[in-house]
């Protein structure tokens, strides 16, 4: 009876999550009078769409959280792996201070820093830039432990292998760690680039130009300039969904890989 009942709750649970977003989808295709009937619309429409790609700067307001998502995602990855690697492979004094420094940050939200890390940004002149939107980005407490935990799983003997053959801790990591990480590497790169696309409290408050606003802000400043226009917001929301929808889909298989073979050491 159990083992009927486990798939049962898992479809109900499962409808329950789509079911929203189905709505929104639906009603960003109804007409603007139809958008509050529940049900299938009595016509379908492209307009809202058009409407929000042409007559509002959505497509810049993607590009900018695209060119931010994908430069954090990158130098994350890299400056993360070293970080982990060094951790996990390298011995000297204070490594365990210092890993336990770094997973403390985990505790910190980003509202209890917001205002000192403004005062740093601005000091640094990174105000209203894509250097401001990105740099306080880069470093995450929780990509250094899931690549750590990965490296503690590689076995010694391929490094002591490279070590034979003359290589350093540099050659060790280009060309033999970094090619064994790219399973946690593409699932971190899919939970790096979903977190900075969804972005809206930093962005909010380091920006003030119109130009270098990301997705997230554009459509929550849709919502006072079209309060009553639902139609166009839910529009909005789905085209801000796609890329976070096509990245996942493609990295998923990964992102699933890595956390059943990363495990705890």
């Amino acid at each position: 009876m159990r083992i009927r009942v486990l798939p049962i709750v898992a479809h109900v649970l499962a409808i329950i999550a789509v079911l929203p977003l189905l709505w929104i989808v639906i009603s960003a295709l109804k007409p603007a009078e139809d958008v509050f009937n529940f049900g299938w619309p009595s016509t379908w429409t492209l307009d809202n769409l058009q409407y929000v790609l042409l007559k509002i700067p959505m497509p810049r307001f993607m590009l900018n959280s695209a060119i931010v998502s994908v430069a954090v995602t990158v130098i994350a990855l890299f400056f993360h792996s070293m970080a982990a690697y060094a951790l996990a492979r390298l011995r000297f004094p204070g490594r365990g201070i210092i890993f336990s420094g770094i997973m403390s940050t985990l505790l910190v939200s980003l509202p209890v820093i917001l205002v000192p890390l403004f005062l740093v940004a601005k000091q640094l002149g990174l105000l209203d830039s894509y250097a401001g939107l990105i740099v306080p980005s880069i470093f995450h407490a929780f990509g250094i432990f899931l690549l750590r935990q990965y490296y503690l799983n590689i076995p010694r003997e391929l490094e002591e292998a490279a070590d034979l053959d003359g290589c350093g801790y540099w050659r060790r990591y280009w060309s033999v760690i970094l090619p064994l990480s790219r399973p946690v590497l593409a699932s971190l790169s899919v939970l790096f680039f979903l977190a900075n696309w969804n972005a809206f409290l930093w962005p909010l408050t380091i920006t003030r130009n119109p130009d270098l606003r990301v997705i997230q802000l554009g459509v929550s400043g849709m919502q006072g300039q079209y309060a009553s226009a639902w139609n166009l917001i839910l529009a909005a929301a789905v085209i801000a969904a796609v890329p976070t929808v096509v990245v996942f889909v493609a990295g998923q298989k990964r992102l699933v890989d890595a956390m059943k073979t990363t495990g705890l050491k």
